[in-house]
């Protein structure tokens, strides 16, 4: 690995430092593991740059057609 230095404006920092002290994790993974989503995200998946791709989460079928949405939202509150 290489070092380097980032700057970040302070409310950046304080909340991925909040981030970090929550997972247990050091900071600089945390943006290790951001660099890597991004770079996974813009098509570039070389082995000896991303040694594995961000998580994928599959939440299963889609029940409801997207026009229909809207109602069955609010559909609690016609009832009122």
């Amino acid at each position: 690995m290489e070092k380097m230095q980032i700057l970040f404006p302070e409310p950046q920092l304080k909340i991925l430092r909040g981030i970090a002290k929550k997972n247990d994790r050091p900071v600089s993974e945390l943006v290790r593991a951001a660099v890597s989503f991004w770079i996974a995200r813009n098509g570039i998946f070389e082995a000896e740059i991303i040694s594995e791709p961000p998580p994928v989460y599959h939440c299963g079928e889609i029940l409801v057609n997207a026009d229909k949405l809207r109602s069955l939202a609010n559909s609690d509150r016609e009832k009122l």
